[in-house]
């Protein structure tokens, strides 16, 4: 942003783009194109888009299609699913928007939606994909398996249930450490649940063939069910010790039946743009994240109702009764550990804006990632975001009530549900955290980071956590 800044601090405001667009306003008066949008230096632009897009979000939440449209508009000479970090992240999140806006019209979505193909090989292959690119599930596996084996030494029975059952690397990395125990592997039985058959198919292929190969006693007990069908109580076998492997699962639970779908109408500030956009130019060596974090309060503030709710209950459970009857009947199984991943941000606010705000901060750093080891053109990079990153976007942006599953929540959350639940904390291992270590230094992995908080693992990308490592045990009651 050369010559954009005076050397005594001041800005100058003779010929930046930014003048222009800090006076003007998402409104009719102005037509498209915006020839001066595309002479953005990247800085520049990035700030455009996301004032653009808290704006666009601000109207759409307040139900005003017409400016919402415009803004629309406006971001689309700047969003590219190829483009940078900020780029593609715009452009999934205007997605979104678009989305949400075209479910007031039931018969227009439906039209536009109904020859969509969803494949399953592809999204088995985006999974594994996300599995390959980044370090996340890789961390999870190793630190649930060292949790397993600790809570399983001396046992000859093993049973483990795998609530979201895809990815054979996890289990195998298992049989391979029960088989060099000193007493002997365990008869091991996994339950994996899973909605698609051929995913299961595969994973009993993979762990049947491996356990042959060991010599290790196995069977694999496959279930084709949404999580909240399973009947857990089915499952308990006497003389087993149990294991539960919650990876990124659990949270949809706290989708709720009677949550109708609601206009969610935040008070947007009113801090003039111009101002605010004045700011802006002495910001352009912080990073999104930061910006996002510090100064997002500028462009969305709660209402006030909203935020002395908050307050007052920072750690109020949203009633779910799915969730409530899901960990009773699991207690009820007396696991001797429960590990949970779960993603570290709160994406199941009430207000759409919360969820924008908080899915902005969350996503910048996930595209991030990919930015800092993948090149833009990579195909793989770009089924990931879309696949996975773009819909995980979509649905917590633009869905409602039963059909917002992506609800992630905060690991002071879970803490406090599964401890109601009656589970006791179990410390993660020293061990289990030197090998997660380790992982990362043997892949090359730059940039990740791992913290231990109360017994419990976050996974970072720089200093921002994303995601939460948790092991519980069965508790009874005095």
């Amino acid at each position: 942003m050369a010559g954009m800044v005076q050397e005594d601090g001041a800005s100058s405001v003779s010929s930046s783009p930014l003048q222009f667009f800090s006076m003007m306003s998402l409104s009719p008066g102005f037509g498209s194109p915006y020839p001066w949008l595309r002479e953005l230096k990247s800085e520049e632009r990035g700030l455009c888009l996301i004032h653009l897009l808290v704006a666009c979000a601000n109207h759409v939440a307040a139900g005003s299609v017409e400016n919402a449209n415009i803004g629309l508009e406006q971001i689309s000479h700047l969003a590219s699913p190829d483009g940078d970090t900020v780029q593609r992240i715009a452009a999934y999140f205007t997605e979104a928007l678009a989305d949400r806006m075209l479910k007031a019209w039931p018969g227009l979505h439906k039209a536009l939606n109904s020859t969509k193909i969803s494949s399953i090989t592809e999204e088995i292959i985006v999974q594994k994909l996300f599995f390959e690119l980044c370090p996340f599930l890789k961390l999870s596996y190793v630190i649930t398996n060292q949790a397993i084996v600790e809570a399983m030494e001396g046992e000859k029975m093993v049973h483990i249930i795998d609530l979201n059952s895809f990815e054979p690397a996890q289990w195998i990395n298992l049989l391979q450490t029960l088989s060099a125990r000193p007493e002997g592997p365990p008869h091991l039985r996994i339950t994996g649940i899973h909605e698609q058959k051929e995913v299961l198919e595969q994973m009993a292929l993979r762990l049947t063939e491996e356990a042959e190969k060991l010599d290790i006693p196995f069977q694999f007990n496959p279930i084709v069910s949404k999580l909240e069908n399973v009947d857990l109580e089915s499952l308990r076998k006497t003389g087993e010790a149990l294991a539960v492997s919650s990876v990124l699962q659990m949270h949809r639970l706290l989708a709720t039946d009677d949550e109708m779908p609601r206009r969610n109408s935040p008070s947007a500030s009113r801090t003039s743009s111009s101002s605010h956009l004045q700011r802006v130019l002495h910001m352009n060596r912080r990073t999104l994240g930061e910006w996002l974090e510090k100064d997002s309060v500028v462009m969305f503030s709660p209402s006030p109702d909203s935020a002395s709710a908050s307050a007052s209950t920072p750690l109020s459970l949203a009633a779910s009764p799915k969730m409530g009857s899901f960990l009773n009947a699991l207690w009820s199984l007396s696991p001797k550990v429960v590990v949970v991943t779960e993603q570290e941000s709160n994406h199941n606010g009430p207000s759409l804006m919360e969820r924008v705000m908080e899915a902005l901060n969350f996503y910048a750093a996930m595209f991030d990632c990919l930015e800092s080891t993948m090149s833009r053109a990579s195909i793989e990079r770009q089924k990931v975001e879309k696949m996975l990153f773009g819909e995980e976007i979509k649905n917590i942006i633009a869905c409602e009530g039963i059909e917002r599953r992506e609800r992630h929540e905060k690991l002071e959350k879970w803490i406090l549900r599964l401890e109601l639940a009656g589970f006791g904390r179990v410390p993660l291992s020293y061990h289990g955290m030197l090998q997660a270590r380790r992982l990362l230094q043997s892949y090359g992995y730059d940039g990740y980071k791992i913290k231990e908080e109360n017994g419990c693992l976050v996974i970072c990308w720089q200093d921002r956590p994303l995601f939460s490592v948790s092991a519980w045990r069965f508790r009874r009651y005095d």
